[in-house]
C-alpha cells in the first residue's frame, strides 16, 4: 500500500489497496484504518463503484448509519444525493434535491445533528458534470492545533448545541420539513473531540452548532463563526476535484467538508455512506455531561 500526501498535514491518496480488498481482508483494512486515524481523509482512484461493495467496505469501519428521514435513501444505508427527479429529468433549481446541495455548500461535519454521531462517511462518485461540484475539506485537528492554548482549555469542557434545523434555515425556512424537525431535535457535544488512538484532539464544529452552553446567544453565534472561520482559512483547504471512480472517506471527527456548486442543469450524482461513532471511537470524549 502506496500513500500520497495531498495536503499539508492530512489527506492521502491510496494506492495499490481497493475498497473491497479493505471489506474481505483483514491485513488490508487494517493498513487502510491506520491511515484513516493518521490522516483522517482518504481518497481512491479508479474503483469498482457499486452499491454493496461501497457498503461492505464501510461495514468494516462499523456500524452503519440509516439515511434519516424525507431524504433520498431514506431508511436505508444510502443517502442518494442527485439532481435527477424521480423520471430521470434534471430538476429545477428551486427543486428540494438542489437546495439540498447548496445546502450541503455550509462548512460542517456529517451527522453531528443525529443522537449518534459520526465517525466517518464514504462518497462515491456516480455521474459527474463536466466543471464544479468539487468538495472541500479541511482539518479540525490542525485548526485545534492553531487555537491559543488558553482557549483550548476554555473549549476542552465547552459543549454546543446542534440542530439539523439550523444549517437548513441558513438556505431556506421550509428546507427541513415538519418531518425532519421531529425526528432530529437539538443535541449538544462538547467542542472538542479527543481521537483514543493517538491522543490528538479535534474542533467539533459544524453549520449545525449554534449555541454554546452557559454563553448568551449572539457571543456564543460569534464564538462558533470564528472557529469556523479560523479552521476553514483557504491555505488550509484541500479541494477534490472529482473523477469517475472516485471514492473519498473522511473523519467526521476531525474533519470540515463542504459541496461546491456546478451548473445545476448537469446531473450529478453522488452516493454516501456513514458509519456511527462508537465507544471505541472516542464517542465518551464528545459526549457531555448529563444535566439533570
Amino acid at each position: 500500500m502506496e500513500l500520497v500526501p495531498l495536503a499539508d498535514g492530512f489527506g492521502v491518496e491510496v494506492k495499490g489497496v481497493s475498497l473491497l480488498d479493505v471489506a474481505t481482508d483483514a491485513q488490508a483494512y487494517k493498513e487502510v484504518r491506520a491511515a484513516f486515524e493518521t490522516y483522517s481523509l482518504l481518497v481512491f482512484r479508479d474503483q469498482q463503484i457499486a452499491d454493496d461493495i461501497q457498503v461492505a467496505y464501510s461495514r468494516a469501519f462499523g456500524p452503519l448509519e440509516l439515511t434519516k428521514v424525507a431524504s433520498l435513501g431514506a431508511n436505508s444505508f444510502y443517502s442518494r444525493l442527485t439532481n435527477v427527479g424521480e423520471k430521470g429529468e434534471i430538476v429545477p433549481p428551486d427543486h428540494r434535491q438542489v437546495l439540498v446541495a447548496k445546502a450541503n455548500a455550509l462548512w460542517h461535519t456529517d451527522s453531528s445533528f443525529k443522537k449518534t454521531p459520526a465517525l466517518a462517511s464514504v462518497l462515491t462518485a456516480r455521474v459527474l458534470p463536466d466543471a464544479g461540484g468539487e468538495t472541500e475539506y479541511t482539518s479540525t485537528r490542525l485548526a485545534w492545533e492553531r487555537l491559543p492554548a488558553d482557549l483550548q482549555e476554555k473549549l476542552k469542557t465547552a459543549v454546543a448545541t446542534h440542530s439539523y434545523a439550523n444549517s437548513r434555515d441558513q438556505i431556506h425556512p421550509d428546507l427541513a420539513n415538519a418531518e425532519e424537525r421531529k425526528a432530529l431535535p437539538p443535541v449538544r457535544w462538547r467542542l472538542n473531540w479527543r481521537n483514543p488512538v493517538n491522543d490528538r484532539r479535534a474542533l467539533y464544529v459544524a453549520s449545525h452548532a449554534y449555541a454554546i452552553d452557559g454563553m448568551d446567544d449572539r457571543d456564543a453565534r460569534q464564538l462558533l463563526a470564528q472557529l469556523l472561520d479560523e479552521a476553514t482559512r483557504p491555505e488550509f483547504v484541500y479541494s477534490h476535484k472529482w473523477r469517475q471512480g472516485d471514492a473519498v472517506m473522511w473523519d467526521n471527527r476531525a474533519m470540515l467538508h463542504r459541496g461546491r456548486p456546478w451548473d445545476y442543469t448537469r446531473e450529478r450524482s453522488m452516493v454516501r455512506t456513514t458509519i456511527s461513532a462508537t465507544e471505541a471511537d472516542g464517542l465518551s470524549e464528545v459526549t457531555p455531561p448529563v444535566v439533570h
